[in-house]
């Protein structure tokens, strides 16, 4: 999927296997991980001490949930990152919550969702805030990182998406219109994009 890029240049990409608070395969921008995902270059040296990580070329590319992380990333560590991409991503997770409903297996992932952030957004809107990078909008904004925000109108898994990474990037404009953030739109199925368009996205972001 990344082509020729992993070794190219000296470039490594690392696929980290990100967990949630309580949950292995569900991590919902937990801010557990998204420490462990700013450390990925120290936890890289350390599990490969011939490797040296150029703190100027560190890049961060995710879709679906990795979006949302790789947003979140963003938001909160802007001085790691010299780009992002977020393909798909759900910006707002209270909205996701409820957009469970329109998805196949809705009510378990709403089940597991209570359980991973700790209660519903009525009980704990801190804590779905805390996922949620539409809720930092302006420190993306802010950020100075470019970013591509990669998001779809056909999407059946992350469904609105006018909703969740349109509106973050309307957000992210309306506060500043000269931040470096591109939006990419189409009529892909959910993160199709990343095997077909994953190439183009790299070069936009000065890695082609």
């Amino acid at each position: 999927m990344w082509g020729d890029l992993p070794g190219r240049d000296g470039f490594a990409v690392v696929n980290p296997e990100g967990q949630g608070r309580r949950l292995e395969l569900y991590s919902w921008g937990d801010p557990g991980q998204i420490g462990d995902l700013a450390r990925m270059p120290e936890i890289v040296e350390r599990a490969l001490p011939w490797v040296h990580v150029d703190p100027h070329r560190i890049y961060a590319v995710g879709g679906s949930m990795g979006g949302q992380e790789t947003l979140l990333l963003v938001a909160h560590r802007p001085h790691l990152l010299a780009g992002a991409i977020s393909f798909d991503a759900a910006t707002d997770l209270s909205e996701r919550y409820r957009e469970f409903d329109d998805i196949p297996y809705g009510h378990r992932l709403q089940l597991l969702a209570r359980y991973e952030v700790g209660g519903t957004p009525a009980a704990d809107p801190r804590a779905w805030s805390s996922r949620s990078p539409l809720d930092f909008a302006r420190a993306i904004a802010r950020a100075g990182v470019p970013l591509e925000i990669w998001w779809s109108h056909a999407d059946r898994v992350v469904v609105d998406q006018a909703r969740q990474s349109g509106l973050l990037y309307r957000q992210i404009m309306r506060l500043d219109p000269t931040a470096p953030v591109r939006e990419v739109v189409g009529w892909w199925h959910h993160c199709a994009e990343i095997r077909s368009r994953l190439p183009r996205a790299l070069a936009l972001i000065g890695l082609g």
